[in-house]
This record gives structure tokens, sequence and C-alpha cells, in this order.
């Protein structure tokens, strides 16, 4: 393409003015016996002033190649065909240059011209009457126009590009009155602007359904909502903005497309990513393995170790979640969506389901008619919950306001809960209005009854029932064993009390103790003494033989009982509830569970408002007023 048109300066020359005799042509235009030819390099401007020349000189390029011109002055236009003479290559032009006939020149009119356009208006022409110097009259005769004089005519009427040679030829072998355009304009052709484009076919969500282990299609959930990205993969690439083509007027004039925009990869930089200069281009690159996240008012790309959406949790925009990651939600969890993953944070309402295999579940807004179940780890709803479930199998759950809701987890804290079923290891509630509430420790503010719901306060407290019986049956053994030494005791007793056996005891105990010495008389004397009462001493004896049985026996029952408190102390454990204040009927009791069994806060909704609700509880008895406060602390000591 040429660097600047030429033609522009030509359009306000002279009007034509023809020369008594055809001057030479101009040196631009090589005139042969077969035709008139230019040179394939002769310059634009050169060759637009020579053919002017000839229009000017009253003479017009007969079977003008009116393409070929157009090729060599604006570069516009199929490629040219190229004669050799010489050995330099040449592009014929035209057939000869015949002077332009005043008379037929006469025939044509001024064109119309527009801003991009020119017409003229083709009607019926005749050469009028005309009178020889013989006197002889030539009567009006049809005339016809001619397209190389038409591209003459326009010429010197400063039109140079764009005529529409087919359409004149059509025109006049019409021969009938109309109208039409001649000429035309090139009108720019506007340019490329610079564009960023994926390089990567993970960037892409698969909004398709999932397909299951099973081969069925999960019609719920989508096949990759949230792409997974890894450290240095190339995201997206800059595309450098094309320049468009110029126009030409029909003057001559060149038209100059707009300039295309540019784009900067740097504006679309978010966390996680990178603008890097390549050899084959320029990118933005992630800088380390995450989640793709767009931010839809800034278009900035982020890679991040979470994921975060700001469109909601809908059929619509994401259907069911499975994340591998953490997930953090803007909008809102609709009615019957799932989302599972871990650390999960939802900052507008929720009213589906949310299942987290660990980490924190934070949900900023509330929680209506849906679940939050925790595996390992808290669970926190700053707004309020109504008609929910609230779990955490390992962890605390808080909440604001709770109504119609159940909720366990090792540790509970709620301001304030409303017809609520509630089980926990650890409890606080500053209000309680008809709820069912159980927990080993148990701390309420103010309780009381909501309408014709009651108010149940459940202290838990380990079942010990089979330990107690044991140490039932130890004690009612050693009671028996007690009965059984006393009576041997008693015997004993009885039989050393007698005179005789009295008084041989107590001198058998002197000489022990070398408290007596005996003569040889005496010996003799106590010998007697003892031949009266041998019977006696055989007796006691045999007595003290099974004292002695007994006692061991009765000492080993009593270490038994002993090492049985003991363990009891121990298994009970801590369990506590503290009221300060009963705003109506309150009714608190102990529920023993059994600490082998799973914790009772792992149990299903169902189960707890079973357990809390629907049975016969037969618990101790610890309050049952209207007003006041309870402090109860659990006994260890107690059956």
């Amino acid at each position: 393409m040429v660097s600047d048109l030429p033609g522009a300066a030509l359009a306000e020359a002279d009007t034509a003015v023809p020369l008594a005799a055809p001057s030479p042509l101009p040196p631009a235009l090589i005139e042969r016996a077969d035709g008139i030819f230019a040179e394939a390099g002769v310059l634009p401007a050169d060759l637009l002033a020579a053919v002017r020349q000839v229009y000017l000189s009253g003479r017009f390029l007969a079977g003008l190649d009116y393409s070929a011109l157009i090729k060599l002055v604006y570069d516009s236009g199929p490629a040219l065909t190229l004669v050799f003479a010489g050995g330099k290559p040449q592009v014929r032009l035209a057939s000869g240059a015949p002077v332009f006939d005043p008379q037929r020149r006469a025939l044509y009119k001024a064109p119309k011209l527009h801003e991009d356009s020119a017409e003229y208006f083709f009607e019926l022409l005749y050469f009028p009457e005309l009178e020889l110097p013989d006197g002889t009259v030539i009567p009006e005769r049809p005339a016809k126009l001619d397209a190389d004089e038409f591209v003459a005519e326009l010429w010197l009427k400063g039109i140079f590009f764009g005529i529409d040679i087919g359409a004149i030829n059509g025109a006049i072998a019409a021969g009938k009155s109309e109208r039409i355009t001649v000429a035309r304009q090139l009108d720019p052709a506007p340019g490329q602007d610079a564009m960023v484009v994926e390089v990567s076919s993970d960037l892409h969500r698969s909004d398709a359904p999932r397909a299951k282990a099973d081969g069925r299609v999960d019609l719920l959930s989508f096949q990759n909502r949230f792409p997974q990205i890894k450290k240095g993969m190339r995201l997206l690439m800059k595309q450098p903005w094309v320049a468009g083509q110029r126009g030409i007027a029909m003057a001559g004039q060149p038209l100059l497309p707009e300039q295309p925009k540019d784009v900067e990869l740097k504006h679309l930089c978010g966390d996680g990513t990178a603008v890097e200069k390549l050899a084959d281009g320029e990118f933005l690159v992630a800088v380390q393995d995450g989640f793709l996240n767009v931010d839809s008012k800034s278009g900035r790309i982020s890679v991040n170790e979470k994921i975060i959406s700001k469109e909601g949790v809908s059929g619509r925009t994401t259907g069911n979640l499975e994340l591998a990651g953490a997930y953090e939600e803007f909008g809102d969890v609709q009615e019957l969506r799932d989302v599972t993953g871990g650390d999960i944070v939802v900052h507008g309402h929720v009213y589906g389901n949310i299942t987290s295999r660990g980490g924190q579940v934070t949900l900023d807004g509330n929680l209506v008619g849906g679940n939050v179940v925790n595996a390992n780890g808290n669970i926190e709803v700053k707004g309020t919950a109504s008609g929910a479930t609230i779990q955490s199998r390992s962890g605390t759950v808080t909440v604001g306001r709770a109504e119609n809701c159940v909720i366990s987890g090792t540790r509970v804290v709620i301001e304030s809960a409303s017809n609520c079923e509630i089980i926990a290891d650890d409890l606080v509630v500053e209000l309680a209005e008809g709820c069912a509430i159980a927990a080993r420790n148990l701390s309420i503010e103010s309780a009381g009854p909501r309408r014709r719901t009651e108010m149940l306060l459940f202290v838990l407290v380990r079942d010990l029932g089979q330990i107690s019986q044991e140490l039932t049956v130890l004690r009612e053994k050693a009671a028996i064993q007690r009965e059984a030494l006393d009576v041997l005791e008693q015997e004993n007793e009885r039989v050393s009390l007698q005179p005789d056996v009295r008084r041989y005891l107590a001198l058998a105990a002197k000489l022990r103790n070398q408290e007596l010495t005996l003569t040889a008389e005496q010996g003799t004397h106590l010998r007697k003494i003892a031949g009266g009462v041998g019977a006696e001493l055989q007796v006691l004896t045999g007595l003290r033989a099974q004292i002695q049985v007994a006692q061991t026996q009765m000492n080993m029952l009593s270490a038994q009982v002993d090492l049985l408190v003991e363990q009891r102390k121990k298994l009970a454990g801590i369990a506590r509830c503290g009221l300060r204040m009963a705003t109506g009927e309150v009714l608190a009791r102990t529920m023993p569970f059994n600490p082998d069994g799973p914790p009772l806060y792992q149990l299903a909704p169902k189960d707890i408002q079973l357990r809390l609700r629907g049975t016969i509880n037969t618990g101790k008895v610890l309050f049952a007023e209207s007003s006041g406060a309870l402090d109860w602390h659990l006994d260890p000591a107690e059956d």
C-alpha cells in the first residue's frame, strides 16, 4: 500500500480546455502500436498527473482498463497482468488516446455528488439538428454514451476513484431513463482491537450434569464449576491490536480507519497471578496452585487457595457443589442446594444444606430451613437460624438466635433459643423458651416455657447401673459375711467367759507374757485345770480359726467395695446444671446415658428430638418450679 494517495490536489485543477491538436503523451505513459502502457514501477503521482493531463488535453483513453489504472495509482483492486518489453514489466492501460469530440462531450452532464458516492441520471440522448455549410440539414439523431468517455468526464470533475464501470456499461446498454450510482468511495476497513484470549481449556467451567461413578447422571450437580489451576499454568494471552485498512475517497484522499483499542493484561492480574512477557507472547500466568476466581465487576482473575463465588448457589448458577478445598460464597445458598467441602464461609443467607468435612463453617446471614453439618470443626451462625438443623460432630456451635431448630455439638453457645431441641457436652444459653435442652454442663441465664411448649432441662449423667449393681451385690455379700463373723465372735465370747475357761486363759496369757512363773506344784494344778476345760478349749480353737477366715473374706469384700466406689466416682465425671432465673414452669432432671456408646450429640436429628421430647425420662428430678434458680452438681458418692 502506498504511503499517500494521489489525486486530492488535482481535484481543484483547471477545467478541461481542448487543445487544437493532440499533444504527445506524458512521459509516464508509453504509447506503443498495440496500446498505451505504463511501467509497473511508475510513481502513482506521476501516473495520475499523466492521465489527468491526457484528459485535460482534450483526449481520452479508449479501451481503458480502469481496474489496472486504479491498482497502479491507488494500490486497490485485483493483481496486475504484466507484459514485458525490453526486459521491463509493463501494464497495458488502454488501446489508444483519441480526441474527445466536443459534440459528444456536450452529451455528458454533471453527476450528483453525495458524501460517499456520485449519481448520474441516464436518459435518452439526441444529437441536435445540424445544418452544414452547403445548406444540408442533418436532422436530430439518437446518441449513446461511451464508458471510456464517461470516465474521462468524471476525472475532469474530480472523481478519480471508485468509478463503477460495470454499472455505467449496464446503464448505457439498457438505454432507459434511470438514476444510478456511478462511483462510490472505499470506506476504511476497521482494525481489530487488542484482545485477551484463553490459552487453557482448564479455565472453562463445565455446567454439564456430573456423571456419577455408577454411570448415572446427577442432574442437580455441574461437571466442573470451579476449575483447579496448577502453578505456572498460562491462563490468558494478549493478542495485539491489528491496524485497519484505509479507505479512499472518490477524489483520491485517504480515509483513515479508527485506531484500534489496546488492552493491558496487568489490569486483569489478581492475587495468585502475574503477567509474563515471553518469546511467544504476553501471558497471564498462575504463580500458585489454587482455584480460579473471576471478579465479575473488575474482571480481575485470581488463583486462590479457597474458592470464592459471588453468584450464589442455585440450580441456575452452580448446582450442587462438592469441593476439594475451602469455599467462600458472597451470595445465597438456595433451597434444596447442597454444598460439600471444608472451611466454608457464606456471606449471604442459607436455605439449603451445607456439609463440611472439617475446618470452620461460618454463616454471616440467616439459616432458614437448611441444614449445616460439620464432621470435625466449629459452626457459627451470626444471623438467625429458623427451622434448621445444626450439628457439629466435634466442635463448637455458636448461634445468635435459634427458632424451631435441632442443634448439637461438643459445645453449644446460643444467645436466644425458642422451641429448639439442643444437646451437647457443654452448653451456654442466654435465653431459652420452650426448649428441650440436654448437656453434661448446663449454664442458662433465663429459661421458661413458650406458649404451650414446656421448658425441659436434662443433665446428662453417665449410666453406671452395672457398676452400681456390682457394688450392691458386693455390699450384700459383705453384710452377710459381717453377720456370720458377728455370730462366730459372739460364740467365741460366750465360751471364753465361762469361769474355768476364763481363769485358764488368763493364766495362760500371763505365762505367755512371762508375767508369772509357776512352781512344779502349780504346774501340776494348771494341767488339771486344762484337763477340766479341754473340750471348751478345742471349741475355742475351732471358732478362732473360723473367725480368722471370715475376717479375711470380710476384708477382701470391703476392699472390692472401696475399689468400685472409687471407679464409679471417676466414671461419673462432672455434671452440673446452673439456671440463674426461671421465668415460668421449668422441669430439670437427670438423663442417664451409656458412656460406652457414641456421644448423644452425634445422634441423628430425629433421634435427638425423640430423646428429648418423645420418651419418658426416669431420671432424678432436680427442679420443678416456676421461679427461682438452680445450681446442682453431681455427687459421685450418691448411688
